[in-house]
């Protein structure tokens, strides 16, 4: 059973840059595929973009806008998101996830993933 953690949400202005950290307590083969993903209030949970940790290949959903990046460490079991010049739309609680790989991308879709973290809040507003 993986166990994924988030952390490095907050409340920013406009904007603002912010990191969000993801550490998993392991990574096996059932966990090859990671992912960021998002819920606003009254929305429903949308992806951000997703890394295989075996090939480092990453794939963004529009989401992404080219402000939100993902990355990858894999010496310290955690997974990042690079979030910057942030909008008030960018508020939501953010999630990290894990899942099996099969393809070299890695889904961005909710189904594809068996292990989520407990999400951190980012709130985005002047």
């Amino acid at each position: 059973q993986v166990q994924l953690v988030e952390s490095g949400g907050g409340s920013v202005q406009p904007g603002a840059s912010l990191t969000l950290s993801c550490t998993a307590s392991e990574y096996t083969d059932s966990s090859a595929c990671l992912g960021w993903f998002r819920q606003a209030p009254g929305k429903e949970r949308e992806a951000i973009a997703s890394i295989n940790r075996r090939f480092g290949s990453t794939h963004s959903a529009d989401s992404a806008e080219g402000r939100l990046a993902i990355s990858l460490d894999n010496a310290k079991n955690t997974m990042y998101l690079q979030m910057n010049s942030l909008k008030s739309e960018d508020t939501a609680m953010y999630y990290c996830a894990a899942g099996p790989s099969s393809l070299v991308y890695c889904p961005l879709n909710e189904r594809g993933y068996n292990f989520w973290g407990q999400g951190t809040q980012v709130t985005v507003s002047s």
